[in-house]
């Protein structure tokens, strides 16, 4: 019996058809469409049918049936909506994975489709349950577990406490008073969020990862436009710092009032069963039958049966493809007999179909033949899509249409205007190229190439190693070595790549533009190995026999192959570059366009320049041509089959003793990329690593093996070969062929800080990150080609900004610090200019510092801090040399002067500016004095109820200029690099 999308409840018909997600409520053992502006809620009573579909680049459609079951919904309810997604996968053609989602025990993938969290809601429609918006706030616990996706449980209530109210200093009463959540509910191991009426907290457990936290903060985003239309306050609480923070006081006097926190209990939710080992049981009308077998193998499936495969923490449902929709049905029901019975209702259940299994099912057997799984070809899809049509079902998105031409290739995301630099290498030596001879690589070598090209705001760079098929191990070790040293000793900051003849990436060919491949090698190794091993020597002579295939597709992406000299090696699909006897052929294969031909001519001029050819087609060839090919012999004449880019997958790694482990991530974005962790983009053709900012220096080193041992492994059982591309990629310096995959937005990688810190910085300035990477100089390279007409990015070394030098909030005595460091030496070019204020510059054009007495008169306090400032001024011995180099002399001459339109209203704004600080002083001179043990940030009687970002200005005159005068001895006594290093780090501030 087949069961046809007709035979469906009408609330189903139709579905499936476009990408997107569709979820439909059972009530009354009735599926009803939820409309998607409620997509993401649940109700603990109700259970959800949810189907992802998904478009892949060939343009067919997955499906992904997901039926969720909340904590308070009916057994009943469990079973029939478990045999309404069986009749909903025949209806779609029998190739979907059903999973089964118990509410808190979520798979990752169905979590991702509802970012940053679901968080159920009590009731639901057998409880009669009134979808009403709540008028008043409800005070709400949520305790929130995971690295990846947040799984989101609120904690339970508390009654009445005691706690101790401080209204005035010294006084202590004690009150009775409703304390919502019990103290015992907090952990020193994970985050927890209080959602209170005005006030959102986050209080991270000390023993919770980084990740965790930053993970709960989109959750607290979540929150705060969900539930509060996005205006309300932001606080986090660290476990363990929280006695001199005013908001961690206000947090814990929800609780009662701080105590420390017991250890963490053994909980029913994080206790998981124990794994017997895998079992495999045959399901027969209904009934369930162990299968005793020492290991599992593939050929212990029968098409015509059902199975359950036991696996401890997770179960799976095997289907036969010529099993009827009954049987389905059937051990759909077995199982979730099975799950009750086994005291384990709680864990997830996978349903799949033979020849559509998961790599996590495949993975599970000790073998299973590459060939077993069915192929999606393009036929298969017409067929169905026919059938689809026949039962009265809309097919239009389901097979790709013939327009899309099946010549179209990816897209380079590379600017091709850039710097080339190549060195082939001869052992442990680099020699330099020239420009001529730079993409003319032979097959017996190794070579390192550096790009240098304009990137949106900077210049890019990329740095790659190039290994040929018949390169010799010495020289591929040393190509690798020097290219990691190459990026290390530019901070890291080029993406790396490491490339394999024939499996060269659409980047690299727009790299180079005009590539050519000759067989055999010049390096020393290759001619050792050659002479030591008796191989024939088939390096490229220019008078001897060679054919090359041309392929591309355009001028600026065009490449010849040479290839063996056999007839053998010719394709209908392609044109053939053969020369030989003094003699030049041109061949063009039946099935080639016209395209096709020019750039065979293009080619000609590189490789036989000025040479008379003798013009071939296919099926008209001269006794001659086939003479220098060893005679004709059948060839074929389908196009070359190239590996196709996949949809791509993404993994966070951990790599310890020679030991990856990977976990992928589903329908991942930008915020996805945690600076602490490293990353892996599979897209089948190539493979991208991503390193954080914050990942341990000692691993960098290993990131390259970590993308080796990635393909070795071959986590999606894909078929990777070890030869695939890879690309190191660090955070901040991501290419734009990396970030085509996401939806980027630049600012994220150039902030500072770890994931969470940066994600607090987003949610507490309004969704924008705060710090922005410096723009650099973009150079015009005319080496290669002429560039586009562009507006370049002006340098910052080439300017000065309007803007203020003084921010708002910083310390006298960091202002005073900045102001002595940008005397101190001579600048390095690289870095920004000196923050000097455009007040002064106006005013005192001539002076390096400005005569502060010819200013508004001040008070005396502001006068003695100001002569303290002056006193940290270096002395002639102390200073650099004054003499100013060239390059500084040239900028201090190039500094712009204000226009005439400006002049008047920045002047303004700058004297606004002084009088808010002459103001500041003013409060500065009547503000209470402390010692500076007492103002200390880990001081053990801290000085209550003062501004903590104006410490400085609390303490006495003669304590301040004691500090200031120590501080300015221990910089002096720093070595000369860490006194640069500090400088620079004052210039970025």
């Amino acid at each position: 019996m087949t069961f046809s999308m007709r035979d469906l409840d009408q609330a189903l018909q139709g579905c499936g058809q476009k990408s997107g997600i569709e979820i439909w409520r059972i009530e009354s053992f009735k599926p009803v469409a939820v409309p998607k502006e409620s997509h993401g809620k649940f109700f603990t009573g109700d259970s959800y049918i949810v189907l992802k579909t998904t478009a892949s680049r060939s343009g067919s459609l997955h499906h992904d049936i997901h039926y969720w079951l909340g904590k308070d919904s009916s057994q009943d309810e469990a079973g029939s909506v478990a045999v309404m997604t069986v009749e909903l996968d025949s209806a779609l053609g029998g190739r979907a994975v059903q999973y089964r989602e118990v509410q808190g025990q979520e798979t990752e993938k169905f979590l991702s489709y509802f970012k940053p969290c679901i968080i159920p809601q009590e009731g639901g429609v057998a409880s009669g349950f009134n979808h009403v918006k709540p008028e008043e706030h409800q005070t709400r616990l949520y305790i929130c577990k995971g690295k990846h996706v947040v799984r989101v449980k609120e904690a339970s209530h508390f009654t009445m406490s005691c706690r101790f109210l401080f209204t005035q200093p010294g006084d202590l009463t004690c009150s009775h008073l409703q304390v919502p959540f019990a103290r015992s509910t907090l952990n020193h191991d994970d985050v927890f969020i209080l959602d209170t009426e005005s006030k959102i907290f986050q209080f991270s457990g000390s023993k919770s990862s980084i990740q965790e936290r930053a993970k709960a903060l989109e959750v607290v985003q979540y929150i705060k436009d969900t539930y509060h239309d996005g205006k309300c306050e932001i606080a986090a609480v660290e476990d363990g710092r929280m006695m001199a923070d005013a908001e961690a006081g206000e947090f814990w006097g929800l609780f009662g009032g701080f105590a420390p926190l017991p250890k963490k209990p053994a909980s029913s939710d994080d206790q998981t069963a124990e794994s017997d080992g895998i079992k495999l049981l045959s399901v027969e009308k209904g009934t369930t039958e162990p299968i005793e077998v020492e290991s599992l193998q593939k050929d212990l499936l029968d098409t015509n049966k059902c199975y359950i495969l036991d696996c401890g923490l997770e179960l799976f449902v095997w289907k036969g493809r010529s099993t009827s929709i009954d049987q389905r049905k059937s051990a759909s029901q077995a199982a979730e007999e099975f799950f009750q019975s086994s005291e384990r209702p709680k864990l997830n259940l996978v349903s799949v179909m033979e020849g559509f299994e998961t790599v996590m099912f495949r993975s599970k057997f000790d073998s299973w033949p590459a060939t077993s799984t069915v192929a999606e070809p393009q036929q298969g899809r017409g067929k169905v899509a026919a059938l689809l049509q026949r039962q009265g079902v809309n097919v239009q998105g389901l097979v790709k249409t013939s327009s899309s031409s099946s010549k179209d290739e990816p897209k380079p995301y590379i600017d091709a205007t850039g710097n080339l630099q190549v060195w082939r290498m001869n052992g442990e030596e680099k020699i330099s190229l020239e420009a001529a001879e730079q993409s003319k690589f032979y097959s017996g070598n190794c070579y390192i190439f550096q790009y240098s090209y304009p990137g949106e705001d900077r210049e890019e760079h990329l740095v790659g190693t190039w290994l040929g098929k018949q390169s010799v191990e010495e020289d591929r070790e040393s190509a690798i070595s020097i290219a990691s040293k190459m990026v290390e000793s530019m901070k890291f900051m080029p993406a790396q790549a490491r490339i394999y003849e024939g499996k060269e990436p659409i980047q690299f060919f727009v790299i180079m533009q005009s590539f050519i491949t000759f067989k055999g090698g010049v390096s020393d190794a290759f001619k050792k190995y050659i002479a030591e091993n008796e191989v024939p020597d088939n390096t490229y002579d220019k008078e001897g026999v060679a054919l090359f295939r041309v392929q591309g597709s355009g001028p600026e992406n065009m490449q010849a192959i040479q290839i063996e000299a056999v007839s053998t090696g010719l394709n209908s699909s392609h044109c053939y570059l053969l020369h030989g006897n003094s003699t030049v052929f041109t061949w063009c294969g039946n099935l080639t366009s016209s395209d096709d031909k020019e750039l065979m001519e293009r080619m000609l001029d590189l490789i036989k320049p000025n040479e008379h050819t003798k013009a071939q087609k296919e099926g008209s060839e001269c006794e001659q041509f086939w003479e220098l090919l060893g005679g004709k012999s059948e060839y074929p004449s389908q196009k070359i089959k190239k590996d196709g880019e996949s949809d791509p997958h993404l993994f966070s790694c951990t790599f310890s003793n020679e030991n990856l482990k990977v976990t992928e991530i589903f329908s991942f974005t930008q915020d996805d990329l945690m600076t602490e962790d490293i990353f892996i983009l599979d897209c089948h053709t190539e493979i991208f690593v991503w390193v954080g900012q914050q990942v341990d220096p000692k691993k960098k080193p290993q990131v390259l093996t970590i993308g080796e041992k990635f393909l070795k492994h071959d986590f999606l059982l894909e078929n990777l070969a070890s030869e695939t591309p890879i690309y190191i990629v660090t955070e901040g310096n991501e290419p734009p062929f990396f970030t085509r995959f996401f939806t980027w937005d630049s600012s994220k990688s150039a902030m500072h800080g770890n994931s969470f810190q940066k994600k607090l910085a987003v949610l507490t300035n309004k969704g924008k990150p705060l710090l922005d990477k410096p723009k650099r100089r973009v150079p015009v390279y005319s080496s290669r080609s002429s560039v586009p007409d562009k507006s370049q990015p002006r340098s910052r070394s080439m300017t000065s900004s309007p803007d203020r030098a003084r921010v708002r909030g910083r310390s006298p005595a960091f202002n005073a610090l900045a102001a002595n460091f940008e005397k101190l030496g001579t600048r390095n070019q690289s870095t920004p200019p000196p923050m000097v204020s455009p007040l002064v510059r106006k005013l005192y054009p001539k002076s390096n510092a400005p005569d502060l007495t010819k200013l508004a008169p001040k008070s005396a306090a502001f006068a003695a801090r100001t002569a303290l400032f002056e006193k940290f001024r270096p002395t002639p011995q102390e200073a650099a040399p004054t003499t100013p180099s060239s390059s500084e002399a040239t900028n201090e001459a190039e500094a712009p002067k204000p226009t005439s339109e400006t002049t008047e209203e920045e002047s303004m704004n700058n004297i606004h500016e002084d009088s808010k600080e002459e103001a500041e002083a003013e409060e500065d001179s009547s503000l209470p004095t402390f010692s500076y043990e007492r103002l200390k940030t880990d001081s053990e009687d801290p000085v209550p109820d003062i501004d903590l970002a104006r410490r400085e200005a609390y303490m006495s005159a003669a304590e301040f200029n004691e500090k200031l005068e120590m501080t300015k001895k221990e910089f002096y006594k720093l070595p000369k690099w860490k006194q640069n290093k500090l400088k620079m780090a004052v210039q970025l501030f």
